[in-house]
Parts: structure tokens; sequence; C-alpha cells
């Protein structure tokens, strides 16, 4: 039942990259890793988990925060060796920071710059 993992392009170290888009608007929301047990998890239970490297642990999105994904649709690219998520975020908030994505620094004019405003100020999410 769990052959589809075996197609998965797997890392050294057992990782795949995953990205989170918004299904409705498109918006890539996060990206993260994935090994075997979250990708099954997510699967099975139809919202993002993901490896956390820096904490080596399974990490369920929005086991905290409160804001889940929920998986739409779990797709690989053309060489299996990434994962996207089209997702549902719940309470809007995909980035630890509080801001709707993750990808809020844009390059302009030779600085990053944030272009996103925060939603919520990450004090109020994790306690």
């Amino acid at each position: 039942m769990t052959k589809w993992l075996n197609e998965v392009k797997w890392d050294e170290q057992g990782l795949v990259p995953a990205i989170a888009q918004d299904a409705e608007t498109g918006a890539v929301l996060m990206f993260a890793w994935m090994n075997r047990e979250a990708l099954e998890k997510t699967a099975q239970l139809g919202e993002a988990v993901y490896w956390s490297r820096s904490r080596r642990k399974l990490w369920h999105k929005g086991e905290e925060s409160g804001h889940t994904q929920k998986v739409l649709e779990i797709r690989t690219d053309c060489d299996s060796d990434v994962v996207l998520l089209k997702i549902e975020q719940t309470g809007g908030i995909a980035c630890h920071t509080g801001r709707r994505s993750c990808f809020f620094h844009k390059l302009e004019k030779g600085c990053w710059q944030d272009v996103e405003p925060v939603l919520k100020d990450p004090k109020e999410i994790y306690k």
C-alpha cells in the first residue's frame, strides 16, 4: 500500500524538499523537508507533517500555533525528488513570523526588503 513512497527520490539523509502552495491562489507559502514517515503521515492525516532538521523530529504544522495545513493534493515533480502540497492554510498564517508566507523578503535595489505585513505577533502565536 505504501509502494508510492518507494517512488520518491529521497536524498542521502532520507529527505525530500516539500513546497506548500495555497490551492486557491497558487501562492507559495513555505518550504520544508519531509522524511518517509512525514510524507506517509501527511497522506494519512490529510494535514501537513514535516521533518524538522533543527529539532530532528516530526513536526505537525500548526501543532503549537493552530495554523494547520489541510492537504488537498500531493504531487511530485517530473524527477520525483520534490513534493508539492496544495493546501488550505488554517488561520491564513503559514510563517512562524506571523506572516501569510515565509517568502516575504524581496530583493529591491540590491537589498532585501520585507514586503508582507505581520498578521499576528509571533509572541501571541507561540507560548
